[in-house]
């Protein structure tokens, strides 16, 4: 695969472990299950966005800025993330959380805290409304401030994901690979594995499960991974170009929306702790794993099938949904 070289920091533990789960697979009567271990990345208890920000601080390092801003949910993993690199490189971090101040900060924003990081308070408006605001205010206080837009989610973030399957090729042959099925919510992984696929010519499906409804005035969100895989392919010198009927966006497993746990949640959480003593957060990986197991069960993945789950991390927020867990447990 040849393309443009982009740098980044050193902020991870790469490559990540990629395993199999027989116990699971053989409980299921499905396919086998292997999965890749972004969970284990080590940034402040590691997840997928590690890889997103490699590029990124490089970037914001590189232009002289002394701050970082980005925007998530108040359990974001995202902001956890952007909070220890930015610890990590000495930079000044700024958090736009949606939300209200809770009387006891756990999981994520624990985190948050701990590293040093700044919490600036959005009610309803989590998705980084309020980014041009405190981007305004930081400079009339002489700061040179970097934005990182949601989830990580522009070019470089996806070129992350480009990277990480020739990560994966070194660690299987993926001739055998018939599905990688992974929680799709900015849609930066997304654009990212999609590229990747195109240019190392593969043939399995990328089957993204999606974790949000969304909302109903902004770009569709299976337009905006396509525009921003194309994006990213230009960024790189590429002539890949995408198109509507490329991309696989499962949104049967929304549920009630964004950080909503209900049954398909519970059970992922559970049977994944279980059989493989491996632990999901309730957000995303729950709700993806939630899905893959509902395929399998619907025949949509059968034993003849080979799948990669990939893990994307997100741990620390179940303590913050433990209250909701505990409850038919």
């Amino acid at each position: 695969m040849q393309n443009r070289y982009l740098p980044k920091v050193d902020l991870g533990f790469f490559p990540t472990p990629l395993i199999k789960l027989s116990k699971l697979s053989s409980a299921l009567g499905g396919p086998e299950i292997l999965m890749k271990r972004d969970d284990m990345t080590g940034l402040a208890l590691g997840g997928n966005k590690t890889r997103k920000l490699e590029y990124l601080l490089h970037d914001a390092t590189s232009k002289g800025c002394d701050a970082v801003i980005t925007a998530g949910a108040a359990q974001s993993n995202h902001c956890r993330q952007t909070a220890a690199a930015a610890a990590l490189l000495q930079l000044e971090c700024h958090l736009a959380l949606g939300g209200d101040p809770p009387e006891t900060a756990n999981g994520n924003l624990l985190l948050d805290n701990l590293l040093g990081a700044q919490i600036h308070w959005a009610g309803a408006k989590r998705k980084g409304e309020t980014i041009p605001e405190i981007f305004e205010r930081l400079r009339a206080q002489g700061k040179k401030p970097y934005v990182i837009p949601y989830g990580g989610s522009n070019e470089l973030g996806a070129y992350a994901f480009v990277n990480a399957l020739q990560e994966l090729e070194a660690q299987l042959d993926t001739t055998q690979l018939s599905h990688i099925v992974f929680a799709s919510s900015s849609g930066g992984t997304h654009a990212g594995l999609m590229l990747g696929k195109a240019l190392l010519q593969k043939a399995y499906t990328l089957v993204g499960i999606n974790i949000d409804k969304g909302d109903s005035d902004a770009v569709p969100f299976d337009r905006f991974i396509l525009d921003l895989a194309d994006r990213t392919a230009e960024l790189i010198g590429s002539t890949v170009k995408f198109h509507g009927d490329e991309i696989h966006l499962e949104a049967n497993y929304v549920g009630d929306g964004y950080g909503v746990v209900g049954e398909l949640e519970k059970e992922a959480l559970e049977i994944t702790a279980r059989y493989e003593g491996i632990l999901l957060d309730p957000v995303y990986t729950a709700r993806a794993m939630g899905g893959l197991l509902d395929m399998i069960r619907a025949g949509v993945l059968t034993s003849e099938d080979r799948v990669l789950f990939w893990h994307t991390g997100g741990t620390p927020s179940l303590f913050a949904y433990a209250e909701k867990l505990n409850k038919g447990m």
